[in-house]
């Protein structure tokens, strides 16, 4: 009897070393995972609560457009969104983006990309406090889309854009890797043909209102190698809004071949518009 008394005690007592050990592995192997997921914590962002960047996609695309810049922007302490938008109209995709601008509540930069540059600059919203245009179309009051995506020649790689029977124009499979994005990878290339969305035909005939690039600080990131939007154009858009111009040798869809470029443009305009310092974090915080 007391020979089992004895091992039973030893038994339980080898048990409880043996769990108390692997629970101090176990704690210190927790450890360091926690250390790096504290050091990945966002800082303090310098940035008002609420603070917004709202993406809108171009023709062609949706919010997956923007995957690779949205954790950057939200790892800085900024709330993210991507606008869909229907692409039917230039009104309709203006009124579709201010009923997302009314889920939010903060300061808000505004960035768009190629025909969406029309779509951000046609909205009206004081928390709006900049623009950001990643190699993106800016048409003035009364001018259509397709004017001043036509204003210079051609890229010999652009696509022929032919309308269907439903006004809907489609981009060929093949033109993604050869003209919208013939930086990326061909993997790339090839979700983003496989994602298209179609435009309708009275999204780029439709005149433009004016714009809110007119009021409101601008930022411009000229494609140099883009094959779908003239850089002469880039440029001549980009003076004439009076935007601060950063000029890349990136494609027509920097999103995904140089992310970081786009990232560091779209927070610099934040930085300065509704950063801490700045003029509109201080009236919202008064």
């Amino acid at each position: 009897m007391e020979r089992r008394r004895f091992l039973g005690a030893l038994t339980a007592a080898s048990l409880g070393v043996a769990l108390d050990g692997s629970l101090v592995k176990f704690a210190r192997a927790q450890n360091p995972a926690q250390a790096a997921a504290n050091s990945q914590a966002p800082k303090t962002s310098g940035f008002p609560p609420n603070s917004a960047i709202i993406l809108v996609h171009a023709a062609w695309a949706d919010g997956s457009c923007w995957s690779n810049v949205i954790l950057p922007l939200q790892q800085s302490g900024l709330h993210v969104i991507c606008a869909p938008i229907p692409m039917t109209t230039l009104s309709d995709d203006a009124a579709a983006l201010s009923r997302l601008l009314e889920r939010t509540s903060g300061l808000v930069v505004l960035v768009g990309h190629a025909y969406s540059g029309a779509v951000i600059a046609a909205v009206r919203e004081e928390r709006v406090k900049s623009l950001v245009y990643v190699a993106a179309l800016a048409p003035d009051e009364g001018e259509p889309v397709a004017r001043v995506f036509y204003r210079d020649e051609p890229h010999p790689d652009q696509p022929k854009m032919v309308p269907d029977s439903h006004n809907l124009v489609w981009m060929p499979e093949d033109a993604f890797g050869r003209a919208l994005a013939h930086k990326a990878s061909s993997d790339q290339a090839n979700i983003a043909a496989a994602l298209q969305r179609p435009i309708a035909l009275q999204c780029v005939q439709e005149p433009a209102p004016k714009p809110l690039w007119k009021s409101k600080p601008t930022w411009y990131l000229v494609a140099e190698e883009d094959r779908m939007i003239n850089p002469k154009t880039q440029h001549f858009m980009a003076e004439r809004m009076g935007a601060k111009i950063h000029s890349h040798r990136v494609d027509h869809t920097p999103m995904y071949s140089e992310p970081a470029v786009v990232t560091e443009v779209i927070l610099e305009a934040a930085r300065e518009t509704i950063g801490d310092g700045s003029r509109s974090a201080r009236t919202a915080n008064d």
